[in-house]
């Protein structure tokens, strides 16, 4: 497991506190770190109906307005199986070398747009077969892809740069395989492994010999825990996958009580804390899923506020009509976040990247610091 990069002496500033309004207005134009984002979750609307006619699949709604609206309101069901369930249709018309290649290229050039400058984004090989594409085909078409997009991004002006999280399927029985072709292209823009889908009843504990490979191989790991299951499924996450990250990792929360002496940790959220392992958390997700009542009211800022190594993602952004833009502005205009704040979500996703450390340092000393450092209001030096 790579050591977090450690963020670089910046200059302390004097400045005057944003309004809430003018801190909305920067935040479309500030650099963005994603760790937690679905490639499967990510299409276009009209993407998926044009291709969904071209490959006879049917399709709940067939204009793509509509599509956007079923998509969100289907996955606003308030639980993770029925939340899980759209995902049949966006894998439907992901079958294909053409297709995985727009859907990869359309992202790239979506995230571009939001002003993510690094990505990493996730998907499971093994669900993009039933066209009888191999699993290495099926991860070269979409390396393709987003080669292609950030070409494309680069020429209208957008840097970025996508890492894959090549991702296991909980459920299946395919995690040896899958963990075998996370290593043989780790040379070929993959940077992480993943395992996904419904907690409940499929622990990390089921993978443990992909967990080994990739440990003896010096590779990355990154599980989703504490999204639907609790207290063991991180526990489980982080003593047992020795994950890097937590993906979402809301419930850790369960494990902080208040009383009148204030905030108590136990002993998982006091290790998650002190090491730190960082959380994916997707506030408008959790939200959907049942995971918190409200962004305003989502665990992040209470977790950010006690020291938790917090990062910010969309996890679904067509489940969930999102962008990174839009859920930290949520989190400005709900629970008061500032520009600090922002900056610091930032800096922390960039420092736990599963880049190398010297470039995660360039990606920060370079990009995200000198664009914070100039968007602070009414800034001088103390």
């Amino acid at each position: 497991m790579s050591a977090p990069a450690e963020t670089p002496a910046v200059v302390a500033d004097v400045v005057t506190p944003e309004p809430a309004g003018a801190l909305v207005a920067l935040i479309p134009g500030l650099p963005k770190v994603l760790l937690h984002d679905h490639l499967d979750g990510g299409l276009r609307p009209q993407t998926i109906v044009e291709i969904a006619a071209e490959v006879g699949h049917q399709l709940p709604a067939s204009d793509a307005e509509t599509l956007g609206t079923w998509f969100y309101d289907s996955a606003s069901s308030g639980t993770l199986p029925r939340y899980l369930e759209t995902f049949d249709h966006t894998i439907a018309v992901m079958q294909t070398e053409e297709h995985l290649r727009r859907v990869a290229r359309e992202s790239a050039i979506d995230l571009a747009a939001d002003g993510v400058v690094y990505a990493e984004q996730r998907y499971a090989p093994e669900q993009h077969l039933r066209g009888g594409l191999s699993l290495q085909q099926v991860v070269d078409a979409v390396q393709q892809g987003f080669a292609e997009g950030v070409a494309e991004a680069a020429a209208q002006g957008r840097s970025i740069r996508i890492g894959t999280l090549i991702t296991a399927m909980r459920h299946a029985d395919r995690w040896d395989e899958i963990a075998a072709l996370t290593l043989a292209n780790r040379d070929n823009g993959v940077v992480g492994f993943d395992i996904a889908g419904a907690e409940d009843g499929f622990p990390p504990s089921r993978h443990l010999s992909a967990f080994h490979t990739l440990r003896d191989a010096h590779f990355p790991v990154t599980v989703h825990a504490g999204e639907a299951a609790g207290y063991d499924s991180i526990s489980e996450a982080v003593h047992l996958a020795q994950a890097a990250r937590i993906g979402h990792g809301v419930r850790i929360v369960d494990d902080v009580a208040t009383d009148e002496l204030g905030d108590r940790l136990g002993l998982l959220a006091h290790w998650v804390r002190d090491r730190p392992v960082p959380l994916e958390l997707c506030p408008s997700s959790n939200v959907q899923t049942g995971g918190a009542v409200s962004v305003g009211e989502h665990p992040v800022t209470r977790l950010k506020r006690l020291g938790f190594a917090v990062t910010v993602n969309t996890d679904n952004r067509l489940q969930s009509r999102t962008s990174l833009t839009r859920e930290l502005t949520l989190l400005v205009q709900e629970a008061g976040w500032t520009l600090d704040d922002l900056r610091d979500v930032t800096v922390t996703a960039a420092s736990h990247t599963f880049l190398h450390h010297d470039e995660r340092q360039a990606l920060l000393e370079n990009v995200i610091l000198p664009a914070y450092a100039a968007a602070r209001p009414g800034r001088h030096r103390a």
